[in-house]
């Protein structure tokens, strides 16, 4: 009998997965690797410090097999953890992408730009929505309610922990992520977009 997949808590062995998973989705939801030549950029950004940071929170899509196929990561105190990125996550890491200097000039450089610069994750219009989270799922693993299980699986922590709502911020060029926000009760928030083309969506933790 073929195992079923199912939504577990993240296991220290699962990183190297949940590097790859990003890589594949970092592009509006498609693989990234022909953008960002260095494989370890867009984890260290959108997985990897989440990981790090709070990996009680973390869930991922075991495709029965015990390989993660997909993920949510987020903090349950947004300033807090832009705090411990200045103070602890970007020392760790500056090394291997040291800061741009002057305009960027690749895509690598915007991304390393973001990098060095986790107080844009601090928005007033986000207050109300302490929490943020990125999720994450390889195409194959689409479209099936497995996003859906994720996502309820991380609201759940989240509401067990007293936060009262959770935000994220999308490309607007990911038409169909924004459709699955929707269905799962994600609204648009109005904050100012020093970002780019992004939408800020929020929701409460209650389901």
């Amino acid at each position: 009998m073929k195992p079923m997949p199912f939504v577990r808590p993240y296991r220290v062995s699962d990183r190297p997965a949940l590097g790859e998973v990003c890589v594949l989705t970092a592009h509006n939801g498609q693989d990234s690797s022909g953008i960002y030549p260095d494989r370890e950029l867009m984890p260290t950004l959108f997985a990897y410090p989440y990981v790090n940071h709070e990996p009680e929170l973390t869930r991922v899509l075991d495709d029965g097999y015990g390989r993660a196929v997909g993920y949510v990561v987020g903090t349950a105190d947004t300033p807090r953890f832009v705090k411990w990125f200045r103070d602890a996550w970007l020392p760790a890491v500056a090394g291997r992408y040291p800061e741009p200097g002057g305009a960027p000039r690749t895509p690598t450089d915007e991304m390393i730009g973001l990098l060095h610069d986790p107080e844009r994750m601090v928005q007033p219009q986000l207050a109300p929505f302490p929490a943020h989270l990125h999720i994450d799922l390889l195409p194959p693993w689409q479209g099936r309610g497995y996003g859906r299980a994720l996502m309820e699986a991380f609201l759940d922590a989240l509401h067990e922990r007293g936060v009262p709502a959770v935000h994220l911020c999308m490309a607007r060029a990911n038409t169909p992520a924004r459709a699955f926000y929707d269905r799962l009760g994600f609204r648009e928030i109005d904050v100012p977009q020093e970002q780019g083309p992004v939408w800020y969506l929020g929701r409460p933790t209650t389901r």
